[in-house]
């Protein structure tokens, strides 16, 4: 019976979450995963994962997907439960829900990062409406169609190569005159022919009920044009799901970012973090083993002779 008390609540439920679940619940923990959207994280935007040891190629939906399954064996995903609130009262943390209240002696932070915007006109009024923020979750829609991306890091080459294999007219659209992702992927974009618009920007979004035009600033000339497109994927960068973090009072970096030491323990006793709230490499091997690290060093802690003393 669900009686709303735990030793570890792990609040984010991509691939740090899934694994620290795994590793957690095997240890004996009595552990839930709270996931305020659906579960998988970034991963669920990549049309092809090849760097995943054990698969050759799988999608991020299928390997979400295994990892949801995989976690649920060892603790309850409650997913679109988001954290409004936590407070601490001796050795326990008070967690707030929208789906009510759980206690826990320990908690990992797991919640990821989001996309950032470009923060034009037309953007947030078109979004779902042409505008989009993930190309396997809309791609699908404007197949035979004009689209752009805009992002010059491996996300967006991702998302350019995979709206081209599904049939989409694609330009590439990206504010420096050279792109920084892969080089292998660089060379995928150059393969399948994918235009290029380098040195652009996006100036604003145009359409009423659905998006129609994207004008498009050439930072060589400072000339603008009207690019007719059906979709805009938007690929530059990511923020910091670091509310959760703010609320325990946990230390970030310059960039909002938590800090952590090499055993994921953040500078508050008993909160720990991993995946991409940490910063650094944002790959979904280096989220898993962090997210086993965080589970692992939890686990110590609450073994401890001080948390054995406490009950």
């Amino acid at each position: 019976m669900d009686d709303g008390s735990y030793d570890l609540a792990i609040i984010g439920g991509g691939p740090a979450g899934s694994s620290a679940a795994v590793y957690a619940g095997r240890a004996g923990l009595r552990t839930v995963v709270l996931e305020k959207q659906i579960s998988g994280g970034q991963m669920m935007v990549s049309p092809l994962i090849e760097n995943w040891p054990g698969d050759k190629g799988i999608s991020g939906e299928a390997l979400s997907a295994r990892m949801k399954q995989h976690a649920e064996l060892y603790a309850p995903l409650k997913e679109f439960t988001e954290v409004e609130g936590i407070e601490r009262d001796g050795g326990l943390f008070h967690l707030r829900t929208s789906e009510g209240d759980i206690r826990s002696k320990a908690i990992i932070i797991a919640t990821g990062a989001t996309h950032r915007k470009l923060g034009v006109p037309g953007e947030e009024e078109l979004s779902g409406k042409g505008v989009s923020f993930c190309a396997t979750c809309d791609g699908f829609f404007f197949k035979g169609r004009d689209v752009i991306v805009v992002g010059g890091g491996n996300t967006a080459l991702l998302y350019a190569i995979y709206l081209n294999n599904i049939g989409c007219h694609v330009k590439l659209v990206h504010r420096r005159d050279a792109f920084r992702a892969e080089k292998a992927l660089q060379d995928q974009v150059a393969k399948f022919g994918i235009e290029t618009v380098l040195s652009s920007v996006v100036e604003r979004f145009l359409g009423e009920d659905s998006l129609d035009k994207a004008v498009i600033k050439d930072l060589r000339t400072g000339l603008s044009k009207e690019l007719p497109v059906a979709g805009a994927f938007i690929a530059v960068g990511e923020e910091p799901n670091n509310g959760v973090a703010k609320m325990l009072g946990v230390e970030l970096d310059h960039e909002g970012y938590v800090n952590v030491e090499r055993d994921m323990r953040t500078n508050v006793p008993g909160v720990f973090a991993a995946g991409d709230i940490t910063g650094g490499l944002k790959q979904i091997v280096v989220a898993a083993g962090e997210g086993a690290v965080a589970a692992t060093s939890a686990f110590e802690s609450l073994m401890s002779p001080y948390w054995l003393t406490r009950g």
